[in-house]
């Protein structure tokens, strides 16, 4: 990962793409350093991932509650001001949310 100057982001300004679940669809906002990602991510009401994800991820819910599946059968339902974090590899995740959420998620490289 690179040194970062000081700087703001307006995520006014930073365009949503789309992606959908199995069921439901994700908006995301994507700011993109070498080595490190940030997005804001909302999910829609009945989301669920399309896929187990491997990465690294931090996740702070901004608004909303969502749970967090494990593929082993565990889950963790995580509301407005939580945050989980996990490494590279560590777990098999899925995101799924009843009523819609919103999130900031920080991932890349120092994860590994």
């Amino acid at each position: 990962m690179s040194n970062l100057p000081f700087q703001t982001i307006d995520w006014t300004s930073v365009p949503k793409t789309e992606h959908l679940g199995e069921t439901g669809t994700s908006f995301w906002q994507t700011i993109q350093f070498t080595g490190l990602r940030l997005r804001i991510v909302e999910y829609s009401a009945g989301y669920l991932a399309d896929h187990w994800c491997q990465k690294g991820h931090i996740v702070h819910c901004l608004e909303g509650e969502f749970i967090s599946e494990m593929e082993d059968g565990n889950s963790f339902l995580l509301k407005k001001g939580m945050t989980y974090v996990v490494s590279d590899n560590l777990s098999s995740h899925r995101s799924v949310s009843e009523n819609g959420v919103k999130l900031l998620i920080v991932d890349g490289d120092f994860l590994k």
